[in-house]
């Protein structure tokens, strides 16, 4: 009986055909239905799949027939990215151009061939910088090749730069304006105007690629007007990684632990935090970081209330919408992190000529905020302005981002974080860092903080079966607590080797009953440690890393994956040289080719960083 219905369904719907407008001749159709009149169900349903995926390869070729034929029609958006930001920046670009019918291709800067460089006719760039001036770790090759001999003339190409920073470090936008001024020494045309955008860069980001989009357009809109998506190699599939919260829309999680890991006399007060992520549906992997939005310190908002006499009480207007000055100080503005244009909108606002006149000398003014917050600046400079002109001098608060140091495979819907708490005294009184002191003094366990997951695709462990190398000072661990727990869980075959280091052994070694459980387990292959105050002659990893360089060597030749968390102004700096020591000494490479060795490893994935 079923049978039946469905022949006569199918009856029905090629008698619908063939009164319409169809793609089938007359007899197509007739000798169509005929087929399908000598089939069961189980046939007619064989058939379908077989044709469907006929269909779809017959689509495939076509899609890859047309990104040939269109080639120079397409926009190539790169994107180099340190925390994720001009990744999110680049992806809106991408929607952007898509709905003004413009083929795309979006791809990681890392995993850009260079060589395709010469071929492209419209290329977008947005970056990121950090540190001195230095490109994001995804897009040192790409820095690298664009100024060597090796770089082409690209008399053929047009092209726009988007920068992303943070203007309280004296190279702001460096890596975009390095970019953006080689392209065009190289030949090419600036096809609209570089941006270079501060850590609210949201607003100023959209306008960007509206007024960049429509420069664009007219030469790369397609005439069906309907955007061409291509598939390109290194593009970063986001789909496994959607989920309900995010930095725009973060979730209030549950801070469960609060755990101090260093000892009563250690010099730092390091954290192990637990945070439940139950009922939200977010999923990490290790390699990622956690975004954390903090509450701003009482204390500190009362004492900016009275050096400035301001009501707290007070409405103020902050990105549109409306809050009392105490909500808008205490949940929404920076604090703590100082940055040369607040001292410049602050000095202004009270008429204060020595900052005024400080401001004037940006070497100067940036030894003045090197160990001043925010609220040190408004109280050692008190006077009288409107809550509306102290609120448009500060900047909104950005949340801090934190290497994940837990694996879900291991913890299931919690999420661990290794925090290094700031902490120092100045000017007769103790400062805290916003975050970290949020998380350690002032939320108590149990109480909500919001967070979200910020994806690090450029910061992954390989299969289960490579060997890793992994350099971790300090609470630069935490990344590679989260790469044992997922290896553990897995059950990978793959080798481990761990360097830490910290100042003393008995008051500094982070979760070193994990390690040692580890190390006897196997999970940990090797494990080297540096205490660097423990004896007369201070030791650090790259030492350590100097006294193993036969077996690190030997290690990388058997395709291990090397991997640094930590500080990016000195220690992966030390580290990295010392790399390229043991590259000369064991490897007889010269200076060069060492740097072109790891240059390689890095885009290869074989060599990444995680830095701050």
């Amino acid at each position: 009986m079923a049978a039946t219905k469905l022949l006569c369904g199918v009856f029905m719907l090629f008698a619908s055909l063939a009164a319409q407008a169809s793609p089938l001749s007359a007899q197509q159709i007739k000798d169509l239905q005929s087929l399908v009149s000598q089939l069961n169900p189980i046939q007619q349903a064989w058939v379908s799949g077989y044709l469907a995926a006929a269909a779809q390869l017959a689509v495939g070729q076509g899609a890859v027939a047309a990104q040939h034929s269109n080639e120079s029609a397409v926009l190539t958006i790169l994107y180099g990215s340190q925390t994720g930001n001009a990744k999110a920046v680049a992806t809106k670009v991408k929607a952007a151009a898509e709905q003004q019918g413009i083929a795309v291709k979006l791809t990681d800067i890392g995993s850009y061939k260079t060589t395709q460089l010469a071929k492209e006719k419209y290329l977008l760039i947005v970056t990121s910088t950090y540190g001195e001036g230095e490109p994001p770790e995804s897009a040192v090759a790409f820095h690298k090749f664009l100024f060597s001999k090796k770089a082409p003339k690209l008399d053929g190409l047009k092209y726009a730069v988007l920068g992303l920073g943070d203007t309280s470090y004296e190279f702001f936008c460096k890596t975009a304006i390095d970019f953006d001024e080689q392209l065009a020494a190289l030949g090419a045309q600036r096809l609209h105007a570089r941006a270079d955008l501060d850590v609210d860069y949201a607003a100023q980001a959209a306008s960007w690629t509206e007024t960049a989009v429509q420069a664009f357009a007219p030469e790369l809109k397609q005439a069906t007007g309907s955007a061409q998506v291509i598939a390109w190699p290194g593009a970063t599939a986001t789909a496994a990684h959607d989920s309900a919260y995010t930095k725009e829309s973060p979730f209030a999680a549950e801070l469960v632990v609060n755990q101090k890991i260093t000892g009563r006399n250690s010099t730092k007060d390091v954290r192990h935090i637990e945070i439940s992520l139950a009922d939200s549906g977010i999923t990490y992997q290790p390699g990622d970081a956690l975004g954390v939005y903090f509450l701003n310190d009482a204390k500190a908002v009362d004492a900016i209330l009275a050096a400035t006499g301001l009501d707290g009480a007070t409405e103020v207007q902050l990105a549109g919408q409306s809050y009392s000055l105490t909500t808008a100080l205490t949940e929404h503005l920076e604090l703590t992190q100082s940055y040369p244009s607040f001292v410049e909108k602050y000095a202004q606002a009270t008429a204060n000529s020595e900052l005024l006149e400080l401001v004037k000398d940006k070497t100067a003014l940036r030894q003045y905020l090197d160990n001043r917050q925010t609220l040190d600046v408004i109280l050692q400079n008190p006077a009288p302005l409107t809550a509306q002109q102290l609120v448009d001098a500060l900047r909104k608060q950005q949340p801090r981002l934190y290497s994940i140091a837990s694996s879900q495979a291991e913890v299931g819907d919690e999420v661990h974080l290794t925090v290094g708490v700031v902490r120092y005294d100045a000017f007769g009184s103790s400062h805290l860092g916003g975050a970290s002191g949020f998380l350690a003094e002032r939320l108590e366990e149990g109480a909500q903080v919001k967070v979200f997951v910020e994806h690090n695709d450029n910061f992954r462990l390989p299969d289960h079966e490579t060997p890793v190398i992994m350099i971790g000072p300090g609470t630069g661990i935490a990344p590679f607590r989260a790469f044992l727990q997922e290896r553990d869980q897995a059950g990978a075959t793959g080798q481990n080797w761990l360097f830490f280091g910290n100042p003393h052994f008995t008051q500094d070694f982070l979760y070193q009953v994990e390690l040692q459980d580890y190390l006897k387990r196997g999970v940990l292959s090797k494990l080297d440690v540096a205490f660097s105050r423990d004896q007369a002659q201070k030791v650090y990893v790259q030492d350590k890393l100097r006294l193993k360089a036969e077996e690190i060597w030997t290690w990388l030749q058997q395709g291990a994956y090397l991997y640094i968390c930590g500080d990016g102004n000195k220690m992966a700096k030390d580290v990295h040289q010392a790399l390229l020591d043991i590259a000369q000494q064991q490897g007889g490479l010269s200076a060069e080719q060492a740097e072109q060795y790891f240059d390689d490893l890095r885009q290869a994935k074989r060599y990444q960083k995680d830095v701050y």
